[in-house]
């Protein structure tokens, strides 16, 4: 039997997103987390990224447990797909659960082994031991992980903060960290998302304080908020305000009406029903009464903000009287998208507060002085940064070197990356495949796919259909050819353009002996010579489709 420990990391380092860490040892894994990723602008028509979980499905029978920090898409967005390949049991609290459950109502077919679990529960799971921990972060039920193994103990942090006067009243576990690092910690696992931020992460009740002198200070105004749907606290902060100012609220947004009830039933949110009223019932009802609560933070494409500051928003248009406030920053990538909504909305007249403004926004995750603590308590023998691009976890390295930890410690994590854990030692032992899937529809392919590519070539040259007919008797062109192009040539342009390719491709045509020659020979002749001739027209090379039929 090995005496070692591997630790995987498929996804989430060197990254922002898509987060999935696997600890093995001899035949047993346990998976920390599954999540996705949204597609940069590289990615046509592509919905959301995943990991590459193949090592999983390589050792599926091996997977003995699936364990989630919380209930956010860049931890539990993978999970329909990989449990389509894995079916071992998924750890959670009964949020995270509810919202991974309300995701697999799309994947009917995909079956979820669904155990609850709260934090200072600890569970046996073959030759690990895993005790969950409480931490404060963006969304309820927010968990760490000690996973006591064979070579020692690994704490994982997830993603975090130290909030003192949290919402729910329970803050981040320090005691039990605290305990932890006494006993003897062999590796921590640490968020790095918020490492090059100085000093300590704003409380949450800051924001609803911010929040409460907004809404006092814009009585008379009808006040639309847009804030992420899983950050359950400012939701409650908000929702609380509301019935503070008596005023009707409107859920927009699928996401944000789905989270709330998941919510609500489960008691991690409390609202008065009654206080919640349909969109179509709102041209009844003044400015000072109505709060419209919904997605948009990001200036998603389709989300409820992006298309009322389009004028497309069935039942609401932005006028002069609103208020918008944007309680979230941008994601780092979305800030045009954003910048571009917020335009849009003061071009309709509407008065736009965000987070440059007022402290409308606090994030979710820890910064300098609060990881500071975090390594002082714990005191691990090794450290590996995690949840963070390669510029996140360098710093935290630095950071963690200036507490005290020596370089050779500390492992900067690339994909595929496998770790090898002993009681006193610490080694890089190899790669797996990992890396990126494409989910697309139904679909999921890799970064080489045929269809991204031509895609790509779509978008930026265009296309152009050539249909010839042919008496493959008498080897003559019948008719003249038919050409289609899109994205190619100007309006202008495209007669005459169309007319003379006509022309280069009868000539070239008439330079052949076309008795019985194969579509298949003249289809590649049409190819090559329409590719040129529209390159030395054009400078292009868009995507070519030749249609031979024979006579």
């Amino acid at each position: 039997m090995n005496n070692k420990v591997k630790v995987t990391f498929l996804g989430g380092v060197g990254e922002i997103g898509k987060n999935m860490t696997a600890i093995e040892y001899n035949d047993e894994i346990v998976v920390v987390d599954a999540g996705m990723t949204f597609p940069d602008d590289e990615l046509l028509g592509v919905d959301v990224v995943i990991p590459d979980f193949s090592y999983l499905i390589a050792n599926k029978d091996k997977v003995k447990a699936i364990l989630i920090t919380h209930g956010h898409e860049d931890h539990i967005g993978a999970i329909p797909f990989l449990l389509q390949h894995i079916s071992a049991p998924v750890y959670g609290t009964r949020l995270t659960l509810a919202l991974i459950e309300n995701k697999l109502k799309e994947h009917p077919k995909v079956k979820l082994k669904a155990v609850a679990v709260k934090p200072k529960n600890v569970l046996k799971l073959g030759s690990f031991t895993v005790e969950f921990i409480k931490v404060t972060h963006s969304i309820a039920g927010s968990l760490a992980l000690s996973i006591t193994t064979p070579v020692g103990t690994i704490v994982h942090t997830g993603d975090f903060k130290i909030d003192y006067e949290p919402i729910d009243g329970q803050m981040t576990d320090l005691t039990r960290f605290g305990e932890l690092g006494r006993r003897g910690v062999n590796l921590l696992l640490c968020e790095s998302t918020n490492v090059c931020r100085p000093g300590y992460s704003m409380s949450e009740k800051t924001v609803g304080r911010t929040l409460e002198h907004i809404f006092d200070s814009h009585k008379d105004n009808r006040i639309i908020v847009a804030t992420f749907a899983s950050n359950i606290y400012r939701l409650q902060q908000i929702l609380d305000l509301a019935e503070k100012y008596k005023r009707k609220v409107v859920f927009t947004g699928r996401s944000m009406q789905n989270v709330s009830e998941v919510a609500l039933k489960l008691g991690e949110l409390s609202f008065n029903r009654e206080n919640i009223v349909d969109i179509d019932k709102i041209n009844n009802m003044d400015d000072k009464e109505l709060l419209i609560l919904g997605t948009g933070s990001q200036g998603e494409p389709m989300s409820a903000l992006t298309r009322m500051a389009a004028g497309e928003f069935k039942g609401l248009k932005i006028r002069e009287n609103d208020l918008v406030i944007f309680s979230a920053s941008p994601i780092p990538g979305n800030e045009k998208n954003v910048y571009k909504v917020i335009n849009a909305l003061y071009k309709l007249g509407a008065d736009v507060i965000y987070n440059e403004l007022e402290q409308v926004h606090t994030s979710g995750h820890a910064c300098q002085e609060e990881l500071k603590l975090m390594h002082s308590l714990v005191k691990p023998k090794f450290f590996i940064p995690v949840h963070g691009e390669y510029r996140h976890m360098k710093v935290h390295k630095e950071l963690a070197m200036s507490l005290g930890m020596e370089e050779r410690n500390i492992i900067l994590p690339s994909l595929g990356m496998q770790v090898e854990l002993g009681s006193n030692s610490i080694k890089e032992s190899g790669f797996v495949t990992a890396g990126q899937l494409l989910v697309d529809g139904y679909g999921i392919g890799d970064m080489d796919s045929n269809v991204l590519r031509e895609r790509k070539q779509l978008s930026e040259e265009g296309i152009c259909v050539v249909c010839v007919n042919i008496n493959n008797v008498a080897g003559e062109i019948i008719n003249e050819p038919f050409i289609i192009t899109r994205g190619v040539v100007y309006a202008d342009e495209q007669e005459a353009f169309v007319q003379d390719a006509k022309a280069a491709i009868i000539a070239s045509l008439k330079e052949q002996d076309l008795r019985g020659v194969e579509p298949s020979v003249i289809r590649s002749t049409l190819r090559r010579k329409i590719s040129n001739f529209i390159y030395k027209r054009t400078k292009r090379r868009p995507m070519i489709l030749t249609i031979v039929t024979l006579d």
